[in-house]
This record gives C-alpha cells, structure tokens and sequence, in this order.
C-alpha cells in the first residue's frame, strides 16, 4: 500500500516535457515521479538527472547502467528500483540470460572480468559505510577510463537517492517491470514486497 498515491500524470501540466523522458525510455511515467509532482521543482530536477545520468551520448552501454542501478538497488533492498533497472536493461538490449544472471554475475559466465569489476565497485560504493577502497578503485582503472567511471558513479548516486525515495513511499509497481522482474529473478525468490500494486 503506497504510504502518497501517485497523482494523475495530468496534474502538473508542467511536468510533461519531463514526462516524455521516462515515456521513451520505460514506455510510462514511474509512479515515483508522479508521486514527486506534489513538488514539481523535485521531480524536474529528477527528470534532468537522469536525463544527464542516463544519457546515450555517454560511453557506458546504456543497458549496462541500468545493471549497475540494479545492484546499488539490491544492496538497499528497493524492490521497485531493482524492477525498474531489470525493465530498463532490457530495454536496452540486455539478454534474458544476463538479467537472470544478476545476482550472480560474480560467477556468471554471462559477465566478463570488465564488467563484474564495475558491478563489484557499485556494490562497494552503494554498502554503508562506503566500502570503496584505493586497491579497487585502482583495479576499476585499469578497465574503465575517467568518464566512463564518472558516468557509472552517477548511476550509483542517483540510485541511492530513487532506493531510499521509492523504499520511503512504498511506491506502488508498474505492471510491466513487476512482470519482467517476476521473469527473470522470481525463480530466486523476487518479490514486489511492499511495492506490490
């Protein structure tokens, strides 16, 4: 049960061009921004880091990012986010095979060294207290440049922000992420919790 509904999308007139971000990359508006909308300064500013966050000039594969968002949000428990991330991965082009793989990409023969190494870092960076040491960070280097580093460390940040938002409000889920996280995770026990509808 969402401790605010989300409001009408139509509420903050405002808000649609913002609102069009998340049409093109999720198909819907997430009932996280249209719980936000009560301060639309709030959700703007959300729309605009993503937008920054998620941006497909960057150099991190677009999928790839949404699968760094999904550990930071395994690591804080949101449920809603972990169902969005999985949603935008395979948006993105990430395979079934890699999404099912998850949560255990640290032995998946579906990740390379590349990639569990940044996944290993969104882990450290998202423990509390951040558990990101100068040895690890020296080790993401030798696979990952400055910007690309950046780029997932934003991923990282924003998320921590949207788990403790989405967590805190109890958001209410989507149908089509709970179904593509039901898909690829629910055999290892993914649940909606408390974001059931």
């Amino acid at each position: 049960m969402p401790r605010l509904a989300p409001l009408p999308p139509e509420t903050t007139p405002e808000l649609q061009p913002h609102f069009h971000f998340f049409l093109g990359t999720l198909g819907f508006t997430p009932n996280s921004v249209l719980t936000m909308q009560r301060r639309p300064k709030l959700a703007q500013a959300l729309a605009v880091m993503n937008a920054a966050v998620m941006d497909p000039e960057g150099d991190v594969d677009l999928g790839f990012r949404r699968l760094i968002g999904h550990v930071v949000s395994q690591v804080s428990g949101c449920r809603y986010c972990q169902a969005h991330t999985l949603l935008g991965a395979k948006n993105f082009g990430v395979s079934e095979a890699k999404l099912a793989d998850i949560w255990a990409y640290a032995s998946s023969p579906h990740y390379t060294e590349k990639e569990r190494l940044a996944l290993d870092f969104a882990l450290a960076a998202a423990a509390q207290p951040n558990a990101v040491s100068d040895a690890q960070f020296t080790e993401l280097q030798r696979y990952w440049n400055e910007g690309e580093i950046v780029e997932m460390l934003g991923v990282i940040a924003m998320f921590a922000f949207l788990n403790r938002w989405n967590d805190t409000m109890a958001t209410p889920l989507e149908a089509v992420p709970q179904q593509v996280a039901e898909q690829a995770l629910g055999s290892q026990g993914w649940t909606p919790g408390k974001h059931r509808a």
